[in-house]
């Protein structure tokens, strides 16, 4: 890659962490948290002077009746809910048009994420379409597009890992083109969160691994990436500490609450940190393998995130050793440290059932060669120049990723 375009992009990504610092980031007020605390959500927003809430969240989760706990406390209270039901694993604008229809033709006030990613994904840019109605979501893609205030947003993970409780992005589809993109904004920081570990306890394996492992990328691309404050690297430090400690609990026993209490926590903490100091080249290749063949976000990040890290090689030593060794990962040097945390990640994968390549259904390869070309430029823009990673990556090194998953 050309050098000049490097310094480029390291000039460019040093200019963002000075403006950083003038951003709004303290959306969030208030923070819920314990076993029940959803039922008390209507109660507190009614205190808050709003009157109708948009329950935003999935069709799985609405027939196991996540959402009835929320309505029936809105009726005691007196308030009106709604609940839009039809969102995707990676969100559409399809359906952020049609929630922003339901918000408006039931007089909303209040947005209320309840799920995983995808949800809190949808209900930000329903609350980010309210805020810019002349604005399309494709308009909005990118930096700083939406800058003016969305209506309350409320966030309710009933996954741990996503982070979106906590962050300014929201991950958005366009089937039509099969990209996927962010949309990055301080104003989509939810105001409210909600932590119930109780609406994370019934979650398959495969989804409490997959999160997991999803909010170990957060924390760690965050630490190794160049844009990082005091309180990030201690958010992200915390989150990795956590995950070591507890993710294997909860995979292993779901009804353990306190192992899904710090699960949530440690996904809170990771969404902290990357939504400040930014992921890198793992979400970059992750982002394509959903918009271009729907490949669950936290899926694709596990499988992707050892090759990155053994791709960046001595520029990611340093870092990766300290994460080893606030985990207890002990080496005679820095490369062997760093090897030995990344080999932790596989070892986890592994005894979670998490495949080592990107499979279609049938166990047999997904990525087609056809495909390839458009989904390593959709990685490089999205990359380029924008996250502060140990390195500035080509297309010829993205390209070397997708070989070595496919």
């Amino acid at each position: 890659m050309n050098c000049f375009y490097k310094l480029g992009c390291r000039i460019f990504q040093k200019t963002m962490w000075c403006a950083m610092w003038f951003l709004p980031w303290n959306q969030n007020k208030k923070t819920l948290s314990g076993a029940g605390a959803v039922k008390e959500l209507p109660k507190f927003l009614k205190s808050q002077g709003f009157k109708s809430i948009l329950i935003v969240t999935d069709g799985g989760l609405f027939k196991l009746g996540m959402a009835d706990p929320i309505l029936a406390a809105c009726e005691t209270e007196g308030m009106k809910g709604c609940v839009y039901h039809d969102v995707v694993p990676n969100p559409t604008i399809g359906n952020i048009e049609d929630g922003l229809k339901m918000y408006k033709e039931n007089g909303c006030d209040v947005i209320v994420a309840l799920g995983g990613g995808s949800a809190m994904d949808c209900a930000k840019g329903i609350g980010a379409r309210v805020a810019r109605p002349n604005k399309t979501i494709p308009q909005m893609k990118g930096v700083l597009k939406v800058s003016k205030k969305l209506p309350p947003l409320v966030a309710i993970p009933t996954t741990s890992g996503t982070g979106s409780e906590a962050t300014l992005a929201a991950v958005i589809s366009n089937p039509e083109t099969h990209e996927k993109y962010p949309i990055n904004d301080p104003m989509l920081i939810p105001r409210y969160v909600v932590m119930d570990p109780e609406l994370t306890k019934s979650l398959p394996k495969h989804i409490t691994s997959t999160t997991g492992m999803d909010a170990l990328t957060h924390a760690v691309e965050a630490y190794i990436g160049g844009e990082n404050t005091g309180k990030t690297k201690k958010e992200a430090v915390e989150a990795v500490k956590l995950i070591h400690k507890y993710l294997k609990k909860a995979y292993d026993d779901g009804s353990d609450l306190e192992a899904r209490n710090q699960m949530q926590q440690a996904a809170y903490l990771a969404g902290k940190a990357f939504t400040r100091a930014y992921v890198g080249y793992v979400h970059a290749v992750a982002h394509t393998l959903g918009g271009e063949y729907g490949v669950p976000h936290g899926l694709a990040n596990a499988v992707i995130l050892p090759y990155v890290l053994k791709a960046y090689g001595k520029s990611a030593h340093k870092k990766l050793a300290k994460l080893a060794g606030y985990i207890g990962i002990e080496g005679k040097n820095k490369a062997e440290k760093a090897n030995k945390f990344i080999k932790w990640i596989e070892d986890m994968n592994e005894s979670m059932a998490i495949p080592n390549k990107i499979m279609s259904r049938e166990g047999g390869p997904l990525i087609e060669e056809s495909r390839l070309p458009k989904m390593i430029q959709h990685a490089y823009e999205e990359a380029n120049p924008l996250y502060p990673c140990p390195q500035v990556w080509g297309k010829k090194e993205i390209e070397a990723i997708y070989r070595q998953i496919m």
